[in-house]
């Protein structure tokens, strides 16, 4: 295993250079620990190398699910999609085909330098005010919870290790824990940051994001992290008894209250004429390292700035490379209009082509793209979308066969479905102008959403959950949501299942292209309902008249229940067999 090695080349290193007087041998120049921890820049050095094991946030994880085709799906020279698609990923190629390759190794890597860190800090002699040492410790667990969601909501349990590995470790005792045991840890470690001095300085564990602090644990992060874990604890895929949706209300509600309270609040400012289409669209373009001067909505992110106009752009655009993640007509049916109301109900086919229409919703088959929620605009480049918003009469994108971005089958860069993503496009990006946005990997809008989810399981859409005196609805939390967009609320007196339906759809919108989607699927166990296959629209154009003809892609075979989760690398299943005895590898990829 790959952070096994790191451990037992840390632990030799260790040992070798603790030896170097008696021995009477030469410093190359490193530094034995209990010197690092009593140097403040190397502690604090120290602790910077904990960070960076994070695995990044892709654009392209969109691909691997119902949100999009890929552009590449039949690309000989870079098979991924095709393997994905086709069901032939097997636990031996998944590094080189999934959205972020294998980070089983690299997470385990992070979490044992936090283990280092953690423990040393015991017995460190570094002369620092007793505040900061606690901030220190306390983004150093924070990270730990982090690498340890990463790890479970890809692979499910994992092994527990708290301390760092000694060179004599029984690696036969290691065993997988249970996705509620790690989420457990998960909590114990995020509670323990919390109760770190918060002296609203740079030097302790803040709420604030201060000059060069950019991607620093935090405490609104260590929140976070509580609300994501024990929502997922509480879900369809690894609900075990020991977290219930009320445990999960409780955490995301106090998440979302401190967090309100310390100035984080949804992104909601109105764009300068001509910049973007909404405050969602601008959200998603405005850089998050300011310091929370204006993005305050932010509370980790997840990527640097992207690259859209060339990974997954228009081919009226030069030296663009590919048109990447195009969204299918499915996610686009799943954008209501701006009544609110969803323009299609269901289908009257199974492959469904034949949409129907909800009369109530004012949606038209002939002009089907009118009238639409906001994001939908902020999000998705269709047949008529206006491609310069500083131009109001100028070019609008044609995806009609032969139009400048029309639709082929073939070439790379060409959609596949009709469509092209916009969500973090800046329209004036292009090769010498780097523009485009940024993913997030925490938000406040997901703790929003992520109470309602609870809140309507635990008690209902209309009840309120109180926290510390303040009340709160899962109608009233979505509808908060919805606001930003400038969508109507949700009805009161849903059913439980009525609003479950709109808030999954609801959820799908807002986090369309953030890898929610990927996760969401599993974790209530319906991928095997949404990823058998997708749909495109093909539009053919004569006279001036536009033809709409919904079309089907060939069916994917990769929704079974084996893809709830990663599977972990064969070579390390070997290796943890070869030490343990035990076959750790997740069901369905025995290959």
């Amino acid at each position: 295993m790959k952070h096994i090695k790191h451990i037992l080349f840390f632990a030799c290193t260790v040992l070798f250079f603790a030896c170097n007087k008696k021995l009477d041998l030469p410093s190359d120049g490193r530094i034995p620990l209990d010197q690092v921890f009593a140097d403040y820049n190397q502690t604090r050095g120290y602790l910077n190398s904990c960070y960076g094991y994070l695995p990044a946030a892709y654009l392209e994880r969109a691909s691997y699910t119902d949100e999009a085709q890929d552009a590449d799906d039949n690309n000989a020279n870079f098979p991924r999609y095709t393997s994905w698609y086709t069901g032939t990923t097997t636990s031996r190629n998944y590094a080189l085909v999934s959205a972020d390759g294998s980070p089983w190794g690299m997470l385990f890597q992070g979490i044992n330098k936090c283990n280092m860190f953690i423990e040393n800090m015991k017995t460190a002699t570094v002369l620092a005010a007793d505040e900061e040492k606690a901030g220190w410790i306390a983004q150093a667990r924070t990270l730990r919870a982090l690498y340890y969601l990463q790890l479970i909501k890809r692979y499910g349990g994992v092994p527990i290790f708290d301390k760092p590995l000694e060179i004599d470790h029984d690696f036969s005792s290691d065993r997988r824990a249970g996705f509620s045991e790690v989420v457990t840890f998960i909590l114990a470690d995020c509670d323990a940051a919390l109760t770190a001095p918060d002296q609203n300085t740079p030097t302790t564990f803040s709420w604030n994001v201060y000059d060069n602090q950019f991607g620093i644990m935090n405490r609104a992060v260590a929140h976070a992290i509580k609300s994501q874990a024990v929502t997922y604890a509480a879900s369809a895929l690894w609900s075990d008894g020991t977290y219930t949706w009320n445990d999960a209300a409780q955490i995301t509600a106090t998440a979302l209250q401190q967090c309100l309270a310390h100035d984080y609040k949804l992104f909601d400012v109105a764009p300068p004429a001509g910049t973007a289409q909404n405050a969602y669209a601008l959200y998603f373009l405005t850089n998050p390292n300011d310091q929370r001067a204006v993005d305050k909505e932010t509370i980790l992110n997840a990527s640097g700035r992207l690259s859209v106009w060339s990974n997954a752009g228009l081919p009226s655009i030069d030296a663009g490379i590919k048109a990447g993640s195009c969204p299918t007509q499915d996610l686009v049916d799943s954008y209501e209009m701006a009544n609110g109301e969803a323009p299609v109900t269901g289908y009257s086919d199974a492959n469904r082509l034949v949409p129907v229409i909800n009369p109530a919703s004012g949606y038209d088959l002939n002009d089907p793209y009118a009238g639409r929620d906001p994001r939908f605009y902020a999000s998705v480049y269709y047949n008529g979308a206006l491609r310069y918003l500083d131009q109001p009469g100028g070019y609008r994108i044609q995806t009609y066969v032969g139009g400048e971005e029309g639709i082929s089958q073939t070439n790379r860069r060409n959609t596949r479905t009709g469509y092209y993503m916009r969500k973090y496009n800046n329209f004036r990006s292009n090769l010498n102008n780097q523009a485009d946005g940024f993913i997030r990997l925490f938000r406040i809008a997901e703790l929003y959403l992520n109470f309602a989810e609870a809140a309507y399981h635990a008690v209902g859409p209309d009840v309120p959950v109180t926290v510390n005196g303040v009340s709160l609805t899962a109608r009233e939390a979505v509808n908060a949501v919805r606001a930003r967009a400038g969508m109507p609320d949700f009805p009161t007196g849903m059913s439980a299942e009525d609003f479950e339906k709109k808030y999954r759809n609801e959820r799908r919108i807002e986090f369309a292209f953030e890898e929610h989607r990927f996760f969401d699927v599993r974790r209530w166990k319906i991928l095997g309902e949404t990823d058998k296959f997708v749909t495109g629209m093909r539009i053919t154009e004569s006279g001036g008249n536009l033809t709409y003809t919904r079309f089907k892609f060939t069916n994917r075979d990769c929704s079974s229940d084996k893809w709830l989760m990663y599977p972990i690398n064969q070579a390390e299943v070997i290796k943890i067999i070869g030490l343990s005895g035990q076959d750790w590898q997740n069901p369905g990829w025995l290959d």
